[in-house]
């Protein structure tokens, strides 16, 4: 990274361009997405959620810290796992409203790196990785896809071993459950037309940002 994380879009107009890669798929489901430093969680969570077609049906979160990794002491002390939710849905006492908390800021907080966890039952977990900055043109949009790979899962799939399952049916018709998840797959898609898991059009899906703001 070009500058010290303390700089990370603070007290200025910036855009960041962060890879976000969903953890543990293989082939990788990734995008890398630029976003205007000053978005608060609450507008980034509804990026996320169009850059991966998500159908926003779930709870989800943003952390600074991997989620469900042992907390190491740091200076004798366990360091606070706070996570930021929806004000709505802020209930413990290290819950954070994520309206009240910048992109920027949460990547200071992780020195550069973040985690957004969408569906607590499949669990998607996504990782954000800050990978450049630059100043803000003016006019320019505030989240554009620059690239990515492969769709991603279809919602409440299973998480990835779930979809891994569903996937390996699709793609066998000899498969015991093909014709089960084929007609699955077409109800939670609307389409008949045969799933491409590789599929990804960056044009409509920042034809879909635009729309957004």
């Amino acid at each position: 990274m070009g500058e010290s994380q303390a700089g990370i879009g603070l007290g200025r107009d910036a855009f960041l361009e962060i890879r976000v890669e969903l953890v543990d798929s293989d082939p990788a489901i990734w995008r890398q997405l630029e976003i205007r430093s000053t978005m608060t969680l609450d507008q980034v969570h509804r990026v996320l959620q169009t850059a991966f077609d998500w159908e926003d049906m779930h709870l989800h979160r943003f952390t600074a810290l991997e989620p469900f990794v042992r907390l190491r002491p740091v200076d004798g002390e366990i360091p606070d796992d706070l996570q930021w939710l929806p004000k709505q849905e802020c209930l413990d006492p290290d819950d954070r409203a994520e309206e009240d908390l910048s992109l920027a800021q949460l990547f200071v907080l992780g020195s550069g790196v973040a985690f957004y966890e969408y569906d607590f039952g499949d669990s998607w977990l996504h990782r954000l990785e800050m990978v450049s900055q630059r100043p803000a043109d003016e006019g320019a949009p505030p989240a554009r896809l620059v690239d990515g790979a492969r769709r991603g899962p279809l919602e409440d799939s299973g998480g990835l071993p779930g979809y891994e399952e569903v996937m390996d049916a699709l793609a066998d018709s000899s498969h015991h459950d093909h014709d089960e998840y084929s007609a699955w797959v077409a109800d939670m898609t609307g389409s008949t037309e045969p799933f491409d898991p590789a599929f990804l059009d960056i044009a409509d899906v920042n034809w879909s940002l635009a729309e957004l703001f």
